[in-house]
């Protein structure tokens, strides 16, 4: 049986109140039906999503391919891993993902310095289209709002099969006052592109999820990279004036304009 358009649904006929509302949200509102199933737009629309988030986790990192030259050579990024070394490794054994491997650690401790204020890792995380889409804008717009707040800035780098936890390590290896991680979030059905930022104050090792506060959907039809950035920003600054972080500081979002 074809599926034929079903005219009520069109935009122009739907009433103003459902207009609105499929306006403000990706959700997939009143798509219609054929007899009890979805209708073929609905079913080839969601196929495609599927097969993005199931693209986005399997993809591997590469600076080259995931950044072009001119912007890996502009931040001096070098990628190092953790100690999951297969895709499958790293999906099944999360724990591998929160430690650098012997290698990895050298490098940072030979090419990063110590003691910033302000250190930014990129980890490919569950999405790397995520970090390939989000990251050249947000990282240039992060870097200089830390300039302008005269913060110590460490060294930029990207970490391969990386989990939240590495953040600890950072915080162990480098030492910095806030220590953030740009890292792609699992992907869904709305988009397979969406960013999240995770920071600490002072990580070590004993750190657990209540000693980390996260900023995320960052993507195009979430948080844009300027709203983004001012945010990360604003919370670090907080860190850095209330010395903590975790469930005891409660973002203080910026005042809206107009107001």
């Amino acid at each position: 049986m074809v599926d034929k358009p079903d005219a009520a649904l069109s935009i122009g006929a739907l009433p103003e109140i459902v207009r609105k509302i499929r306006a403000r949200t990706p959700a997939r509102l009143l798509v219609g039906r054929a007899g009890a199933a979805y209708r073929t737009s609905t079913q080839m629309d969601l196929r495609e999503a599927h097969a993005a988030a199931r693209d986005a986790v399997r993809a591997e990192l590469d600076l080259e391919k995931v950044f072009d030259e001119a912007f890996v050579q502009r931040w001096g990024l070098f990628e190092v891993r953790t100690r999951a070394r297969l895709k499958d490794e790293y999906l099944l054994r999360p724990d591998l993902g929160r430690h650098f491997d012997d290698d990895s650690r050298e490098q940072i401790q030979n090419r990063c310095s110590r003691d910033n204020d302000f250190q930014i890792a990129i980890g490919d995380g569950l999405s790397v289209p995520a970090i390939a889409a989000q990251v050249p804008q947000l990282l240039p717009l992060l870097c200089d709002g830390a300039k302008e707040r005269h913060w110590k800035i460490g060294q930029t780098f990207a970490i391969h099969h990386c989990r939240v936890g590495i953040l600890n390590e950072i915080g162990e290896l480098l030492k910095p006052r806030v220590a953030m991680l740009l890292i792609g979030e699992r992907p869904g059905l709305t988009t397979a592109e969406s960013l999240s930022c995770y920071m600490a104050y002072r990580p070590s090792s004993s750190d657990t999820d209540a000693n980390r506060n996260v900023i995320s959907n960052i993507h195009a039809r979430g948080l844009n990279p300027q709203e983004a950035a001012a945010r990360i920003l604003n919370f670090a600054a907080q860190m850095m004036k209330m010395a903590t972080s975790g469930y005891l500081l409660n973002e203080e979002l910026p005042a809206l304009k107009g107001h």
